[in-house]
């Protein structure tokens, strides 16, 4: 089988193609036939940024072609998505039973790479923050995939104020399509009047904009993997508050309420109160192409790998 690969860190350059041995499924595990692959801004940052090369893993939605021992819930033929841990750019990957779940009839295999952690990560962010009807809420990232959905999860909730912040003015039209109310820049000296809640997928030198954007008593949800640093001085005058999510924590401490937010998630999907957005479908073998496409904030929704 082919999967992609790098064997030092750098820009998208550094990705490379290779044969590879077909994995064998473990105890509890699944053998998936990749059919779409979702590009994650943390795989990207592992590739610019970790210390060592690691598997690329990645959200895959496929059938499954062979279980390990004591699988259970799951059969060969079954059309599943979820998290790979190892090497998710491949035209095969593995999956542990607990984070995969099945795809309903009809939905594509496009769509539910789209749908499943990017949409667990934003209900789950909401969550964190409390978010309450009527309260006002800001999205970074909010052009993403995760973001996306998280404007739709703030508004479907009944917030009363959904502020999107982007990289770029020229994605205005798209997220406002999804919800938001107003729209701000990164580089904008301020991000307009004060709101309750801010869920921030991006970290680093925007965290300091984000705590400055929070309300008195305001809550900061930071749920990336770009770390950064929050001033302190900066929550105490504003009396708020900064709460950390990791959807990953979820899936392995509280299995059941991971299960209830999937079917919950899958629900609405098929009442046509979330929807997917997906910014491009790319050949597995041009990888690169969509990590840059990630890393030059390019993207309107979802970047996904087509073996």
């Amino acid at each position: 089988m082919r999967r992609v690969r790098y064997e030092k860190n750098g820009g998208p350059e550094v990705l490379f193609v290779e044969e590879a041995p077909v994995p064998e499924p473990g105890p509890g595990e699944l053998l998936v036939r990749c059919e779409a692959i979702g590009v994650t801004l943390p795989a990207v940052r592992k590739v610019r940024e970790s210390k060592e090369p690691a598997p690329l893993g990645g959200e895959v939605a496929g059938s499954v072609v062979a279980l390990g021992p004591g699988v259970r819930g799951f059969a060969v033929g079954d059309r599943v998505t979820g998290l790979a841990f190892t090497d998710g750019y491949a035209d095969l990957a593995v999956l542990g039973q607990a984070m995969a779940s099945h795809v309903p009839a009809g939905v594509t295999a496009v769509d539910a790479v789209a749908l499943v952690r990017s949409g667990l990560v934003a209900r789950g962010a909401c969550q964190a923050g409390r978010v309450e009807p009527g309260e006002s809420v800001l999205v970074t990232a909010a052009a993403g995939a995760v973001g996306g959905l998280a404007l739709q999860y703030a508004r479907n909730g009944g917030a009363s104020r959904v502020v999107a912040a982007v990289s770029d003015a020229a994605k205005a039209d798209f997220v406002r399509g999804l919800g938001a109310d107003e729209v701000v820049v990164y580089g904008e000296a301020s991000w307009g009047e004060p709101v309750d809640v801010v869920l921030d997928g991006v970290g680093g030198e925007l965290l300091g904009p984000a705590v400055r954007a929070l309300a008195p008593g305001g809550r900061l949800v930071a749920f990336s993997s770009g770390g950064g640093s929050v001033d302190a001085f900066e929550l105490l005058v504003r009396s708020a508050s900064v709460i950390g999510f990791q959807m990953a924590a979820v899936a392995r401490n509280q299995p059941e309420r991971y299960a209830r937010w999937r079917e919950e998630q899958w629900e609405l999907f098929r009442a046509r109160e979330l929807r997917t957005s997906v910014h491009a479908t790319i050949p597995l073998a041009e990888a690169a192409r969509a990590h840059a496409m990630i890393e030059g904030r390019m993207n309107l929704g979802k970047v996904v790998l087509l073996p």
